[in-house]
């Protein structure tokens, strides 16, 4: 299988559309990347809310829509989600897959004066009522509070140094830099501003938080023989998994923390790709709060448990370091397409199209997903010939 077409929106705060109207700009921009029309996707992977499949087909003008199909996995369906693309093409029961997303995630998460409402909200979760019956009664509401019982817990297990996520927002930060669609292009961060900024929930300051932005991401996959007829490069999807914690919905509940969901999915999808994850040539990990991206590097074996804080040290994970990550900014600074955008900027990046943020000679680029209360994906994408 492999990725033909990528496409994006600006990362904005305040747009005047609603959510589906970011998907289609993005699956329209996809789709000519590729050199495809909407008559050529026979298959449509929506996020798991504000839109339906049925939706998508008849703005875009997708006549026979033979397979479709939501993910729920919070911020990993995406990236799970070419699994699903993946394996509905080698069945032979779609030919060419289109998987979006959208939200207004500044504009209407948390709801502002005057901006456009979605008709449809999130798609309901067993996470979501796990949280309602027991968490809300305590006053545990939102990610950065339920993430950070686990970051806690590996911080002071571990003795990881606060200098460490500051590691991974800096880059995000820095690289952001050289992005024009980034939200916080023109806007850098220094280690001393990162360590005075404010606590939102022990570990995680107010620069480990991934920004709430209206946008939408899109990727187009089919064959890898169709893929050498059309209009890109090809990117090649070489192996991907997903993985759930256990318990998926009850952190508390869980006799090891450290296990998350990637925990389970790396092994799987390294052992697919047939490749060791220190043979890639950049990362993209889900950045929903930097600390987050310390515990699936443990996670997908580039170090030993508690050696993460050693492995982003002296610049290994910035352009020009052994293992560049999030090179577009990802969700902490270009902004929060719930990880679609980290599987657009591999695609270039594969493609040699990355402009001042190309990592010279990638081949090679490992791509997660976090979700929910810790699930987790990851997908293996290789440059094609």
């Amino acid at each position: 299988m492999a990725v033909v077409g990528v496409g994006e929106t600006d990362y904005v705060r305040g747009s005047p559309r609603l959510p589906e109207e970011l998907m289609l700009e993005a699956a329209r921009a996809a789709l000519a990347d590729a050199g495809l029309a909407p008559r050529d996707v026979d298959g449509l992977i929506p996020p798991s809310g504000f839109t339906t499949a049925e939706s998508l087909a008849a703005n875009l003008g997708i006549e026979e829509l033979r397979y479709a199909v939501t993910v729920h996995m919070g911020g990993a369906s995406p990236v799970a989600a070419l699994q699903s693309a993946a394996l509905a093409i080698a069945g032979g029961v779609a030919r060419t897959v289109l998987v979006v997303v959208g939200w207004n995630g500044w504009s209407a998460l948390r709801p502002k004066p005057g901006a456009p409402r979605p008709r449809l909200g999130f798609a309901p979760t067993a996470a979501a009522q796990q949280i309602v019956d027991f968490y809300l009664p305590h006053g545990v509401m939102l990610p950065v509070q339920m993430y950070a019982w686990l970051c806690m817990r590996h911080k002071k297990v571990y003795g990881i140094p606060d200098e460490a996520a500051g590691a991974v927002a800096l880059a995000c930060r820095r690289h952001a830099q050289l992005n024009a669609k980034a939200l916080l292009r023109g806007k850098p961060l220094s280690l001393g501003e990162y360590l005075a900024s404010r606590f939102v929930s022990e570990p995680f300051r107010l620069f480990d938080c991934s920004l709430e932005t209206d946008c939408a991401a899109a990727v187009v996959l089919t064959s890898a023989e169709r893929a050498r007829d059309l209009a890109r490069r090809p990117v090649l999807y070489l192996g991907g998994a997903e993985g759930h914690p256990f318990p998926a919905d009850d952190i508390p509940s869980r006799p090891d923390f450290a296990r998350i969901g990637l925990s389970f999915a790396a092994p799987r999808a390294l052992a697919q790709a047939g490749i060791r994850a220190d043979e890639a040539d950049l990362l993209g990990v889900y950045d929903c709060f930097s600390y987050v991206v310390l515990l699936q590097l443990e996670a997908l074996g580039l170090c030993g448990p508690g050696e993460s804080a050693d492995f982003v040290a002296d610049g290994q994970i910035e352009l020009g370091g052994r293992f560049p990550l999030n090179t577009h900014g990802g969700l902490l600074a270009q902004g929060h397409a719930w990880g679609l955008n980290h599987v657009v900027e591999a695609a270039r990046q594969l493609r040699g199209e990355a402009g001042a943020a190309q990592v010279d000679g990638a081949e090679l680029a490992l791509v997660t997903g976090w979700g929910d209360l810790g699930d987790g994906s990851i997908a293996i994408l290789g440059r094609g010939p």
